[in-house]
Order: structure tokens, then C-alpha cells, then sequence
């Protein structure tokens, strides 16, 4: 953890979506950024005079690789400060005022030792992309995982591609879609994991998304017999 103000410049820019982001960040003066994959960063963005309407925090969507460089992914917030700054002003080569990496939203040993459930919306999968190419790349033993992903419409889906190829042993990749038709899964990601998590002894809940999605999971898992402790939560938005 690092509570010290860094420097970064942004090296790549890639378009995720009509309304997303990928923001490359190179650290600098540093060959390399150790984190823990579900941890963020905070930013400190010049749109406000006071430091604490500043900042603003977001998941790493990347992997540690034992390179300085880190990924985030934003999606543009029209009535906000931080979005709109970042899409108008950031490109290649913009110092990035940061600090971290924060957080304790990460996967210990024994939560593996269950099935694992991510269950996410919107820009919510970033901690969770961080998590799973981490169990590729160490080839970390584990129970079965099942990724949950809420979305509106198809193309709001991100890493779609990535993540239905992802090579991970015993991962089941599950998006749906809320207003659209397509040939996936319809509808809000409660009914399932409900319908994957039904009757199994032991799991592991990670929430991560928008605030209204979170309280109606934790009430539901909870429901279905899960321990609180069992469930672990990020909020966005």
C-alpha cells in the first residue's frame, strides 16, 4: 500500500467501447508497479479546487506482470467531473498524478479452496479481469469460478472477446444482457448465480458494480444460506 503521491504518463489509449476507455499508465521513474490483483489507485484530477473533490479511485483491470505499467478502464460519466476530464484531456504522453495500490478486495488461498463466484456490472470486471489473468499466469489451484456479467446491451460488454477465450481451467464465463436480445443469457445476474450457487454447501461471493446491484445481492446470497463473511464487495459508481 502506498498512501505517497506517484507520477504516471499515459502510454497507450485503447477504445473498449462507444462509451469506454483503456488508459495505459507507465510509472515513473520505477521499472516496476507491484500490486495485488483487485486492488485500484486513486487519481488526482485538476477539476477541482479542493484536494478530497478530486480524487477519484478505480480498479486495475491488468494483471501484475512485474512491468510499471497498469491498466484502467473508465467509461464516460456525461455529468460528471473526472470522466469527462480524462476523455477530453488524457492522450498519449499526459502525467497522471496517482496514488496506490489500495484496497484489500483480493483473493486469498482459502477462498479458493470453494466454487468462486465474480458477479459484476458495468466497468465492475476490472478487478475481476486483474484476478483471473492472475490465476492464469501463476497457475493458481482452484475450485470452479463463475464469471457474472450484467450488462444493458451487447455493446456494452467489455473484454467480451477476451473473456469468452480466456484458457482458465473450470471457468464459466456468463453474460447477460438486460435490454437487449441476443443468443446469451437475458435479464439481471441474480437469478444466476442463484441458479448456479443453489444447494452448494460452501462458496465465495465478489460484488463489484453499481451500488443498487450490490445491496440486492448481499440480501440474496444471504438468503439463500451463504454466511455474510462470505460475501465481498466493491462498489462503483
Amino acid at each position: 500500500m502506498s498512501l505517497t503521491w506517484l507520477t504516471g504518463t499515459v502510454v497507450d489509449i485503447i477504445d473498449e467501447t462507444y462509451n469506454t476507455k483503456r488508459y495505459f499508465i507507465q510509472v515513473d521513474a520505477s521499472e516496476h508497479f507491484d500490486f495485488t490483483a483487485g486492488q485500484f489507485v486513486t487519481l488526482d484530477l485538476p477539476i477541482h479546487e479542493k484536494p478530497n473533490k478530486r480524487w477519484r479511485s478505480y480498479s486495475i483491470a491488468s494483471a501484475p506482470n512485474g512491468t510499471a505499467i497498469y491498466e484502467l478502464l473508465i467509461v464516460l460519466v456525461e455529468d460528471g467531473l473526472g470522466t469527462p476530464y480524462m476523455f477530453k484531456n488524457w492522450e498519449l504522453g499526459s502525467k497522471v498524478i496517482f496514488r496506490g495500490p489500495l484496497g484489500v478486495f483480493t483473493l486469498k488461498e482459502e477462498q479458493l479452496q470453494h466454487d468462486l463466484f465474480l458477479v459484476c456490472t458495468g466497468t465492475g470486471i476490472a478487478p475481476f479481469r486483474s484476478m483471473l489473468h492472475t490465476l492464469v499466469r501463476e497457475n493458481i489451484p482452484h475450485k470452479d469460478i463463475y464469471l457474472i456479467y450484467g450488462c444493458r446491451t451487447q455493446e456494452d460488454l467489455l473484454y467480451y472477446e477476451e473473456m469468452k477465450n480466456l484458457e482458465l481451467e473450470d471457468f464459466h464465463y456468463i453474460p447477460t444482457l438486460s435490454r437487449a436480445e441476443w443468443e446469451g443469457k437475458k435479464g439481471y445476474v441474480h437469478a444466476i448465480y442463484e441458479e448456479h450457487a443453489a444447494g452448494k454447501a460452501d462458496a465465495n461471493f465478489f460484488l463489484c458494480g453499481w451500488k443498487n446491484m450490490i445491496d440486492e445481492a448481499r440480501q440474496r446470497i444471504v438468503q439463500m444460506g451463504f454466511d455474510k463473511k462470505a460475501v465481498h464487495f466493491e462498489l462503483y459508481g
